[in-house]
């Protein structure tokens, strides 16, 4: 988790690029039988290192499969992220079926999250892209 964590601050500062050789080789030596709260975490943030919409999509997904590996609530709170974004990816790629249903998704899953600054956050975030992908704050 130090590694992956040390990408991420990287990622977030700005060298996109490093990062996603980073992240490549983190999902290499984990394996897909690796560990799945790692390969989620790697997956997660490789998307955001993607120039291609199909490519961050692609990454998207494998952070969700990943995620189904987990087990107990902790776990819970990774999905309204995962499904968010899914719904931006799916959204970007002109999939706006798919789009709707995963925010439908990522807004059923915040009842996990707690009153705190992270699902402050997400819950913000989910109500601003059902703003763009429905034009209100509550899917119908």
């Amino acid at each position: 988790m130090t590694r992956i964590g040390q990408v991420v601050m990287l990622l977030h500062g700005g060298d996109r690029e490093e990062a996603r050789n980073r992240f490549a080789a983190l999902w290499e030596q984990i394996g897909e039988d690796g560990d799945p709260l790692h390969r989620c975490m790697v997956a997660h943030h490789m998307a955001d290192t993607q120039d291609d919409p199909e490519d961050e999509l692609d990454w998207d997904v494998r952070a969700l499969r990943a995620a189904s590996g987990m087990s107990g609530e902790a776990a819970r709170g990774f999905y309204p992220s995962l499904h968010l974004n899914l719904a931006a990816s799916y959204w970007r790629v002109g999939e706006e079926r798919m789009a709707l249903s995963h925010l439908g998704r990522a807004r059923e899953f915040c009842s996990a999250l707690g009153e705190d600054a992270y699902g402050d956050r997400i819950r913000a975030a989910v109500g601003r892209m059902e703003l763009r992908l429905t034009g209100s704050d509550q899917l119908p």
